[in-house]
């Protein structure tokens, strides 16, 4: 395996600058490569929080998607396809020059990482998602608008209602919602410790870097032709899912539905967090994934769920 190098690098991935770091290099470990949420997201907060953690015993890779955080923007609005994201990730990996790698996706991430490692089974080692999303699902979306009328905002929860009464689809009531919906509301949704969420909301801050939307337009406009959940169980790796028990954005039922779609998967619950357990409950996060790492890397790993 290729020694790696520690630093920030601007590598260019099919033509487009690209932000990557890595960390924990002296550890010589198989390359743990960190895919951002989002879509459109970038990895300020999780570099200052669970990543220096991981780097403590791994060899960690972050990179920011095109046109995401740190990394230029394609060309084109348009040019965000999931092709064209793992496209970018297979590049990526071919500038590391190393064997298999692991992969751990949040959120948005970690549909990215279930897409990549479908893509290129052989590149990829184990997988870890936090929170994964479906995007192009009903279910995710009743599972955000349920969460937005369950935070105890009686407005909201009376605009919903409306809605609901007026017969509007799914997918008309979860476009409103999304317009409708304050900051601070997005923040009673996404965690379960409003204090995190302001410590959280500060970081994004001081990154000054901005989710122009542009991705998860693109995304929107170009589904897969075979949707994702079709395709889980073709994904043999070990992998392990963490998720939050209040988590309101992709919530327990996503990561349920791909649990039971994974031939060789581990769900556990984190009874204190959202949908940010890297944020709510880190060491308890930390731990769980050197936790698997290590069972997966001596005696395999019990594929049931737990709550931590």
């Amino acid at each position: 395996m290729s020694y790696l190098k520690n630093g920030e690098f601007t590598v260019t991935l099919n033509g487009i600058n690209h932000w990557v770091k890595i960390e924990g290099a002296e550890n010589q470990t198989i390359p743990l490569i960190l895919i951002h949420g989002g879509p459109g997201g970038n990895h300020y907060v999780f570099e200052r929080t669970a990543g220096p953690l991981l780097a403590k015993s791994r060899t960690i890779v972050y990179y920011e998607q095109r046109g995401c955080g740190r990394s230029d923007k394609p060309s084109a609005d348009d040019q965000y396809s999931i092709d064209e994201l793992t496209e970018d990730f297979k590049e990526l990996k071919k500038w590391l020059g190393v064997g298999k790698v692991d992969l751990l996706g949040y959120s948005f991430g970690g549909e990215l990482a279930l897409e990549i490692t479908h893509s290129f089974p052989e590149e990829i080692h184990h997988l870890i998602l936090s929170a994964p999303s479906l995007l192009h699902t009903d279910v995710q979306k009743m599972v955000q608008i349920t969460g937005f009328m369950s935070i105890g905002v009686s407005d909201l929860f009376n605009r919903l209602s409306e809605h609901f009464q007026t017969g509007a689809t799914v997918e008309e009531i979860y476009n409103e919602v999304w317009e409708m919906v304050s900051p601070e509301i997005v923040d009673l949704l996404l965690f379960e410790d409003q204090e995190v969420a302001r410590e959280n909301r500060g970081l994004w801050e001081e990154s000054d870097l901005v989710n122009t939307g542009l991705m998860s337009r693109a995304l929107t406009n170009s589904p897969v032709a075979v949707p994702l959940l079709d395709r889980l169980k073709e994904i043999q790796h070990q992998t392990l899912i963490l998720t939050g028990v209040f988590d309101r954005n992709t919530g327990v039922p996503i990561s349920k539905l791909i649990h039971s779609n994974l031939p060789n998967c581990r769900l556990v619950l984190f009874g204190k967090s959202a949908h940010f357990p890297d944020l709510e409950e880190t060491n308890k996060f930390v731990k769980e994934i050197n936790m698997f790492f290590d069972y997966t890397n001596c005696i395999g790993y019990p594929n049931k769920a737990r709550l931590s």
